[in-house]
């Protein structure tokens, strides 16, 4: 299991480079909240994307989850949903775009 740091830190950064159109598929502006381990931002509005530790301006999209369901998540990203209707986690703005956090995460 990745931990929340390591997949904002390493994995994801890795996947954008290794996959230059993921970033211009999707093409947002997401803000992740993860209660217990911190915010990130990741522009995938720029290049092949960029992730960054702190909070975005004016974010597509708002992602609140606690930091135990987000590890689960990136165990099982079809988990998404039913975290989702369970009220574990939250989206804020384009709720089309949370969908797609699905192809950052598998």
């Amino acid at each position: 299991m990745a931990s929340t740091i390591e997949f904002f830190n390493t994995i994801l950064p890795a996947k954008l480079a290794e996959n230059a159109d993921l970033a211009g598929d999707i093409a947002a502006l997401y803000q992740f909240d993860i209660t217990g381990a911190g915010t990130w931002t990741v522009d995938l509005t720029q290049g092949s994307g960029v992730v960054s530790e702190g909070a975005a301006t004016d974010p597509a999209c708002s992602i609140t989850v606690e930091q135990e369901d987000f590890e689960g998540l990136l165990d099982n990203p079809e988990s998404g949903m039913m975290l989702f209707t369970m009220g574990k986690l939250q989206i804020e703005g384009d709720i089309t775009l949370a969908l797609s956090i699905q192809k950052l995460v598998e």
